[in-house]
């Protein structure tokens, strides 16, 4: 279970709603971030009770992510759009993809307050990565920020990220639609990685997880059958391994531990515009 940590106020602004739990801050708490309440620390073990292994779901997650953005940076992608990005925490986007090309520009996008303050905090300084925030939902807002525009080349192959976001959107939300008016935007060439919570694990008591989350926080969550998420890379193809779940999508197996696939919670994979 993670340890509590020690924050500081510098990323709560007045908006902030310090009696209502978030999903971005209770990821943070999972992963060992200090950047929570303790309304969120509570969900998160209410959360652990229903799912024990749910630490090292965020954590495979983001080992996930690192893997896709490297595999990206490794195809010469040098421009990236992460949705949902939730508070920044060590191993974001920018940290991965400069160290391995420092050349590489990066957006972060979540709506909430804290992530957007605190990701500015973190980003001063750094002229090629940004925090907007906006809600992914509306692509337009997004692709037409001056956050977006100043940074991004619309015309050059980008990697979009939409980790851990795409099953707080509602069906009447329609994510695969979300995800056409993105890709309309993006060059031949581009990169799309998806993790998103499953709804046909048996091992993951999932159910009651989400009647927690949408009791408990300000978001609901909606996840989504194997054949569903599929159905989101629409106008990409996927790359080997196709979708599978978060520790089998091109594992390193010094992080990741074997065992049952199911645990991990979460579909995985990354898919190539042609």
């Amino acid at each position: 279970m993670p340890a509590v940590p020690e924050t500081d106020s510098q990323w709560i602004s007045e908006e902030t709603d310090l009696l209502k739990p978030s999903g971005a801050r209770v990821y943070d708490y999972l992963l060992g971030g200090a950047h929570n309440f303790a309304v969120d620390r509570a969900l998160a073990h209410r959360l652990l009770e229903l799912h024990p292994t749910g630490a090292a779901v965020a954590r495979l997650n983001r080992a996930f992510m690192r893997r896709a953005v490297l595999l990206m940076v490794e195809q010469g992608i040098r421009q990236f759009i992460d949705l949902g990005s939730g508070i920044p925490t060590v191993g974001n986007v920018h940290e991965v993809a400069q160290k391995a090309e420092p050349s590489c520009r990066v957006v972060y996008v979540d709506h909430e307050d804290v992530a957007a303050a605190h990701g500015r905090l973190l980003l001063e300084g750094n002229d090629r990565a940004a925090m907007l925030q906006a809600d992914v939902s509306l692509p337009d807002g997004v692709l037409d920020a001056p956050e977006t525009t100043g940074l991004i080349d619309f015309t050059e192959p980008v990697g979009l990220l939409a980790i851990t976001v795409l099953h707080y959107l509602s069906p009447e939300q329609n994510p695969a639609d979300v995800l056409r008016r993105y890709r309309e935007a993006m060059a031949a060439g581009s990169y799309l990685a998806i993790s998103h919570a499953a709804s046909d694990f048996r091992s993951v008591r999932m159910a009651e997880a989400v009647d927690e989350m949408r009791s408990s926080s300000a978001e609901g969550i909606y996840p989504r059958s194997r054949d569903e998420v599929l159905a989101l890379f629409e106008g990409f193809e996927l790359i080997e391994p196709g979708l599978v779940t978060t520790s089998q999508w091109r594992p390193d197996w010094s992080i990741d531990p074997g065992g049952n696939p199911e645990d991990d919670g979460l579909y995985a994979g990354v898919g190539r515009k042609g």
